[in-house]
This record gives structure tokens, sequence and C-alpha cells, in this order.
């Protein structure tokens, strides 16, 4: 068997989005929000997802998004990559859902609370090794909770989550190895087996059961992200080189004084190679003409 990755949108919302997704989504909200506990018995899932659906790319923030028997509203999003502002754009999604319940000509006492369920596949709280953080409004000496928790924020962070499979004991340990690791699988574990929802989200996570559209999907949506991973690993780069390229300048014009635009551009056009070069012989140079004279030797 080959299991698809639930941190794609186009798995997500197939795996917990779609119709025959209820029992499962029910299973896994319990496990992330209530610990495990049967608190959640039925729920509506807004816009399911539909094998028609176009999810080329991601044009929502929001993957999946359900609505509890108490109104309770909860929004899941699987978000790969730390962006600017992020931890900002998810207050902003719950209280936007929150604000928006109310039609014209309703009166604030008919607002539901809202959760904002995050995975997050990269550390966000560093100093913190909790998998699972749940904040919302309170005291703050006294710890009192503000109307009662009307607005909660929940994260799940895959890195720090280390168990290996045979070291899986709860339903919330399994509910998160599958979100991480099902690619990884081979098989459908016994211990999955005594979870019937994971089980079925495993089943419908099996590549061998998608369509051929829905493969196609699948394959451009991974394009996609392996293009947004490139550029992202590239602009990191690009920006730790010319973080660097800056120290060493800000060093050779502590030594020798302002430089002349002929070495500026000399080094402009160095290599990273020649760049550490450089940072080692800067230390060798007694004048600036005996930096002028390296740069000339290495120059392109």
């Amino acid at each position: 068997m080959r299991f698809i990755s639930p941190k794609t949108d186009f798995a997500f919302k197939k795996i917990f989005g779609s119709d025959q997704s209820k029992d499962i989504l029910i299973s896994f909200l319990n496990a992330m929000i209530y610990s495990g506990n049967s608190v959640i018995q039925d729920l509506e899932i807004i816009d399911p997802y539909s094998a028609g659906d176009v999810v080329d790319l991601k044009d929502t923030y929001l993957d999946v998004k359900a609505v509890l028997e108490d109104r309770t509203t909860v929004i899941i999003e699987m978000q790969l990559w730390n962006v600017e502002a992020f931890k900002k754009r998810v207050v902003y999604n719950l209280c936007k859902t929150y604000g928006n319940q109310l039609q014209l000509g309703q009166g604030y006492f008919d607002l539901n609370p809202v959760i904002a369920l995050t995975i997050t596949d990269f550390k966000l709280f560093h100093s913190s090794d909790k998998v699972i953080s749940c904040f919302y409004f309170q005291e703050e000496e006294d710890h009192l909770p503000y109307q009662e928790n009307e607005l909660k924020l929940v994260f799940v962070e895959l890195p720090k989550f280390t168990k290996q499979l045979e070291d899986l004991e709860s339903v919330i340990d399994k509910w998160i190895y599958f979100i991480k690791e099902a690619p990884n699988l081979e098989i459908i574990p016994d211990n999955f087996r005594e979870i019937p929802q994971l089980e079925k989200a495993l089943t419908i996570a099996n590549q061998a059961g998608l369509s051929v559209s829905e493969v196609e999907k699948l394959r451009k949506q991974e394009m996609v992200l392996e293009d947004a991973r490139g550029a992202l690993s590239f602009a990191k780069r690009q920006g730790r080189e010319e973080g660097e390229r800056n120290l060493l300048l800000r060093q050779l014009e502590s030594r020798f004084g302002k430089l002349t635009i002929n070495a500026l551009a000399l080094i402009e056009a160095l290599t990273n190679e020649d760049l550490n070069s450089l940072s080692e012989a800067i230390w060798d140079f007694q004048t600036s003409e005996d930096l002028l004279n390296w740069l000339q030797e290495h120059s392109n």
C-alpha cells in the first residue's frame, strides 16, 4: 500500500472534509481538542470536498470547517511553513469566523463559540515542548476564563511529536502519527485498526483508491508545494549569503576604510567559495593594496 500525505490540502480535505468523513472528523477533533474524550457526538461539515473540486492550488487558509451539535464552529488548518505574520493570520481567521456569524438584524446573543485548530509542520512555540497547546481569554492573575471560552486557539506542532509506531498508546498519539507519518506506512498497522475511524482514514488515504483525476490533482499540488519549498529554501540561502557578504564588507571597511568602486565590484563577483577564502585571508592583509591584489587574483 501507498498512502497519500494528509499534509497536502487535497489529501487533508479528502480525508477529513468529504461527505463520508463525518465519523473520521469527529474522532480526530475529540482527540485534538478534547483530549480523546467523546465530547463531540455529531457535526456538519461545511462545504464538503467532492471529487470534482478544483484543488490544484490552495485558495483558502481554512482546510476544513465544521459546525458541532452545540453550534460551536471549528475551523481547521494544516500549515506547512511558518510564514510572516502567521500567528496574526490565525487570530484573524478565528475572529472573522466569529463575527461573520451574525446576519442583518441578529443580536450578539446569536453568536456561538469558535475554535481554531491549527496543525503546523514546524515548531511554533519554541519555549515549550508541548505537542498540543490551547489558548483562550482568561483573567491575568486568577486565570478566570472569559465568556466560557467563547474563542479558543488549539495548535498541534508535528515536529515536537517524536513517538515511534510501537510507542503509540492513546488515540491522540495515533491521530498525530497518522498526520505526520502516513506516507511512510506500508500497511495499516494493527494498533490503528483498534480505532475504526482511523482505519477508515487510512483506507481513504490509500492511493490505490484514488481516481485518475484525483491522482492528477494530487500530483499537481505536490509539484506546487515542491516549487514553493524550493523557492523558500533558495530565498533563505540567498538571504544568508547576502548577510555573510555584508558582514565581510563591514569588516573590510573597518580595517581599510571606505572601499573603492573597483574593490566593491570585485567582491560582488566572488563565488561563495571565494568569499569564505576572503574571510580567512582578510587578517593577512596589511594594506588596502593587499586586498585589491587578492581580489584581482581571484576575480573571474
